[in-house]
């Protein structure tokens, strides 16, 4: 069974500020949903009923929020933050926090439109996204930019940032908890494929390590008419007439042809 998962939830938090146009947050939550829902993604987010427009703005915004997404954690793969407007940097930081998510955050600040620069429409959420990474590394939560430090929220640019934000939650979500194994030393004369055990188990991932010779000596104990043999080579042959037939075919005794390497009967 893949460990991968195939439909995302993404917890959703969209920052506001009082002194900026708090419209631009129900605004943006219409937007959200419709995108979110377009690409297949499920999201956990505030409504209006719980803070107001559904945005964040104090600690008390941060503290329902967190709870929301504490009650979903078994199911967030990801956590997108929208900026309408400046947004309190604080209270985002904060709902981060609180909720105890350990999954990756995506920061993302609208345009501001030069034709609407007034008290009533204007935006900063360029000032804001500076101000809001500028907590989260001092939170010490790690978190992805845009393309472009703003986007509009229904472009195309933001579109293609959330489906690569995507590929990197099914990583860091696949990857929780799994098992490596290690088969043989690396070679000496190649550093840059050197690794660290120590720094993988940080992040839940264990390393079994099983020397090479190991392996050889097995295979040699090993009788063509074993039947683990038997299974791996029809699996190998059910995989070879699976692919596309380029360049050598398998043989006419039921052999599978992998470059010049034959697996199958003498």
């Amino acid at each position: 069974m893949s460990r991968i998962p195939q439909q995302l939830t993404m917890g959703v938090i969209i920052g506001n500020r009082g002194f900026f146009p708090s419209y631009l947050v129900a605004e943006a939550r219409e937007q959200a949903i419709a995108l979110f829902g377009r690409l297949g993604i499920n999201t956990v987010m505030l409504d209006p009923s719980q803070t107001e427009l559904g945005g964040v703005e104090t600690r008390q915004d941060a503290k329902i929020c967190a709870e929301l997404f504490r009650a979903h954690r078994d199911r967030i793969h990801g956590v997108v933050v929208l900026l309408p407007n400046f947004g309190d940097e604080k209270a985002v930081a904060e709902t981060l926090r609180l909720s105890g998510l350990n999954v990756p955050v995506l920061v993302q600040a609208e345009e501001d439109n030069l034709d609407k620069m007034g008290l009533a429409t204007r935006r900063d959420s360029f000032c804001g996204k500076i101000s809001l990474c500028n907590n989260l590394r001092q939170y010490g939560i790690p978190f992805t930019l845009t393309s472009q430090h703003v986007c509009a929220l229904t472009g195309e640019v933001f579109e293609q940032d959330l489906k690569r934000f995507e590929q990197v939650c099914r990583v860091v979500s696949s990857m929780r908890g799994v098992r490596v194994g290690a088969i043989g030393a690396r070679p000496a004369g190649f550093n840059t494929v050197r690794y660290s055990e120590k720094l993988l188990e940080r992040l839940g991932i264990a390393v079994e390590t099983l020397d090479l010779s190991e392996v050889f000596t097995r295979i040699k104990t090993l009788r063509d008419d074993d039947i683990r043999v038997d299974e791996k080579r029809r699996i190998l042959i059910d995989k070879r007439r699976r692919q596309p037939h380029t360049g050598r075919q398998a043989g006419d005794h039921g052999e599978a042809v992998c470059g010049d390497q034959r697996v199958g009967g003498r």
